[in-house]
């Protein structure tokens, strides 16, 4: 019997790096999921390779940063599963530059999917967690939110946002019986960590699998429900300065 049997759990960029990571994981303990993204064909390869390993998944294609496809995305899955039990607010991007060089473009774009995005998902999902009598919520962070990174002032601004996110659903939710806490990653091999590296050299930045990730946030998931992990790093014991190089 898997320690999630019988739950459901939307994960948001769930097909690929961190988001497939702990996808692997609920799976591995029975969790049915949702994963949501922007490319249908991402999604349906992930879809494949997990019900192989004996899951149930559905997936919709959805971008958080659009307010009709986020309701549509937690809409799907209670007509068909009944019920929410997780969400994970996985979706981010980053992109580089210093301040004087970053466009209100680049900016928005960050901010929309890095902070809009896990607030409209967060909003849909109390609208059922409450109701229901609980629920838990994984924001992934990143190390960023305690150790800013040169170069990197969106995705700084909104992991540090997503921490003040993360203890305002805390404190909301605690009275409903629903959770929040928030998994900082360091360096992870995923698809942004792998472009980081061949801009920057694979010396500078040792990396943790997607795995570990998925560990630490099955982990959080599987708490007693009186419980909470409000913050989690999980890094490279290699990496500089006990968190950013």
């Amino acid at each position: 019997m898997g320690k999630l049997d019988g739950k459901v759990a939307i994960i948001t960029g769930g097909g690929t790096g961190i988001g497939r990571g702990i996808a692997d994981s609920f799976i591995s303990e029975g969790c049915t999921i949702v994963i949501s993204g922007r490319r249908a064909e991402v999604l349906e390869k992930a879809k494949a390779e997990l019900e192989a390993d004996g899951g149930t998944v559905m997936t919709v294609q959805s971008d958080v940063t659009k307010e009709d496809d986020v309701i549509s995305l937690f809409k799907q899955t209670v007509e068909r599963f009944d019920r929410l039990d997780i969400l994970v607010n996985n979706a981010g991007v980053s992109v580089r530059g210093a301040i004087d060089e970053t466009s209100l473009e680049d900016w928005q774009y960050i901010v929309n999917i890095n902070l809009t995005g896990p607030f409209l998902c967060t909003r849909e999902a109390m609208k059922i967690m409450k109701p229901q009598g609980g629920g838990r919520i994984i924001n992934v962070g990143s190390i960023s939110a305690n150790v800013p990174r040169p170069e990197a002032v969106g995705y700084t601004a909104t992991k540090h946002g997503m921490t003040g996110l993360t203890k305002t659903t805390a404190l909301e939710g605690r009275d409903f019986g629903i959770s929040c806490g928030q998994l900082n990653p360091g360096n992870t091999m995923s698809e942004i960590m792998a472009a980081t590296q061949a801009r920057e050299g694979a010396a500078a930045n040792p990396t943790v699998p997607v795995s570990a990730q998925g560990e630490a946030a099955l982990y959080m998931a599987t708490l007693p429900p009186e419980a909470n992990v409000l913050e989690m790093t999980v890094m490279p014991i290699t990496q500089p300065y006990v968190g950013r190089g």
